[in-house]
């Protein structure tokens, strides 16, 4: 068998992933899901766009300062405040990337830049070539490459080729190409930029029309070998090309696509749990790989054939991806080795402190059903290791529901260990459970997402429920499982409260420096006893 070509993964999650509405990461979130990538087996992670704030830049710099082995990338616009910040935060990095772009659609230069071509063919080769002046390793981006003029894309890579750049990053920015268009314009390119043959071509697109995951397979025919993805497929507007959809139809169609990736397969579905976890934003259910339903099947048919083998209806086996099955069973009566086993089969490599939190979780939950599940053990990770602190603890929940008429919901919370309690009547159960927390925290909020999920089979299961709220135009996430949808729902909100809270809290400590007589009204307005 001939060998296989190489394709380099180039995961952008951190960075244009993070774009896409309510995807937001802290530090620390995105120090977890960098390590999770380095474990996956990306070969280049894009950390951020350090000159788009301070977070952003800290962000970069930590993932640059800890991750090993992969190429570290940073987005910088093609000037030069850009690319020294990049480079400000990437210089720690084992191998460091700096990531510049610059619009090149006739459609761009018009409405958004108002340069000719002339002037920005002019700006590429001083952008590259400042960046390639501190890094030996530099991509240029022409943005909006599918809507661009094929002879004046051609002139604008060649000038960033010869003014050294390492890789040629071909985006379809808007979604917009078809794939023969796609395929046909990376062929072109390789065959008509001087100096190609030096450089790696890369695609990167979006989904707007549902086809990101082709034309990156189309721009892999055209030459390309490098491909831009996220985790999940997130991104701007209808998200970027889903790294778990291109891996594994390379790795299942190897037979007529010959290429090959260093992407462990298994991480796949760790990879997509821990980024719901971050941002609170879950995959569809019949999302392909990582969906709940991509290895489920209802109709008899299927049944029968599954049974018989699996491979009757099944392209790839869950394990493959690192999916888990209910097959495996834990029980009250399993110990902490069993539990850490298969916490390691599901992808999650947990501490020892860890192991003992998720087993009291796990022990109690065992106390109340007689089967433990593999949705059930991924719901305590998900819901059991928010290592912020929280301002309130939710110690006593009541709901009172009439037919016809409204609801009735008493919380009692306790904080630094005093307890306080109150009522709330609204036309809704939740709603009355999260105006009965809004009263004791000071702090309403408004439920921008409301999502309620089923875990585990039939009656014995759990609702998984996900709130995303606004508080002082700020928007948290909360997650909560129980067998009681209403407190559930209510620990979401608590949960999500507690982290702006923190943040708010944050916030006015650091302005209290600042102004200090506003920080005080701040403080007081939201602790008035005190912090």
């Amino acid at each position: 068998m001939a060998a296989m070509d190489k394709v380099l993964v180039f995961d952008t999650t951190l960075r244009d992933g993070e774009q896409s509405p309510g995807c937001s990461m802290t530090t620390d979130e995105k120090l977890q899901m960098a390590r999770q990538l380095e474990r996956l087996g990306v070969d280049i992670m894009e950390a951020g766009f350090p000159i788009a704030s301070r977070g952003d830049f800290e962000a970069v710099t930590a993932v640059a300062a800890e991750i090993r082995g992969p190429v570290i990338a940073g987005l910088a616009r093609a000037n030069e405040a850009d690319i020294k910040r990049a480079w400000e935060a990437l210089k720690g990095a084992e191998r460091p990337r700096i990531h510049t772009f610059l619009a090149t659609s006739d459609i761009h230069l018009q409405y958004k830049l108002r340069k000719t071509r002339e002037e920005v063919l002019r700006m590429i080769r001083e952008a590259v070539g400042l960046a390639r002046s501190l890094c030996a390793d530099v991509e240029f981006s022409p943005e909006d490459a599918g809507r661009t003029d094929l002879n004046y894309l051609v002139e604008c890579c060649h000038v960033a080729v010869e003014a050294g750049a390492t890789t040629l990053n071909l985006p379809d920015t808007v979604g917009y190409c078809l794939e023969p268009e796609y395929e046909k314009m990376f062929a072109d390119v390789k065959a008509r930029v001087p100096g190609a043959e030096r450089v790696t071509l890369s695609t990167h697109t979006h989904d707007d029309l549902g086809l990101a995951v082709a034309n990156t397979l189309a721009g892999l025919r055209g030459g390309a070998r490098q491909v831009e993805c996220t985790i999940n497929g997130i991104g701007e507007r209808a998200g970027n090309a889903a790294l778990e959809e291109i891996i594994m139809a390379l790795h299942v169609r190897q037979d007529k696509l010959g290429l090959e990736t260093s992407i462990r397969t298994e991480e796949l579905f760790a990879a997509s749990q821990l980024l719901t976890r971050m941002t609170g934003v879950a995959v569809q259910r019949n999302k392909a790989i990582v969906g709940r339903n991509a290895f489920a099947h209802e109709a008899g048919i299927h049944q029968d054939g599954v049974l018989k083998n699996a491979i009757t209806y099944e392209i790839i086996s869950p394990k493959t991806v690192g999916m888990p099955s209910n097959e495996i069973v834990l029980g009250k009566h399993s110990g902490r080795h069993a539990l850490a086993k298969r916490y390691e089969d599901l992808g999650y490599h947990l501490s020892k402190p860890e192991i003992e939190r998720a087993y009291a979780r796990f022990t109690e939950l065992a106390d109340r059903k007689k089967s433990i599940y593999d949705e059930d053990l991924l719901a305590i990770v998900h819901e059991g290791f928010d290592d912020l602190p929280e301002t309130y603890n939710l110690t006593h929940f009541q709901n009172v529901t009439r037919s016809g008429g409204p609801s009735t919901a008493t919380v009692e919370l306790s904080r630094d260990g005093e307890v306080v309690r109150d009522s709330a009547t609204a036309d809704g159960p939740c709603d009355a459970a999260f105006r009965a927390i809004d009263r004791l925290t000071g702090l309403p909020g408004i439920i921008v997402d409301f999502a309620v999920h089923t875990v585990g089979p039939g009656t014995d299961g759990t609702a998984e429920v996900t709130i995303r709220a606004r508080f002082d135009r700020l928007e948290f996430s909360g997650k909560r499982t129980g067998h009681n949808i209403v407190e559930a729902a209510a620990r979401a909100y608590l949960q999500a409260a507690n982290k702006a809270l923190y943040e708010l809290r944050s916030s006015a400590r650091a302005e209290r420096s600042a102004d200090p007589v506003h920080a005080n009204e701040m403080v007081n307005r939201m602790f008035p006893g005190g912090y």
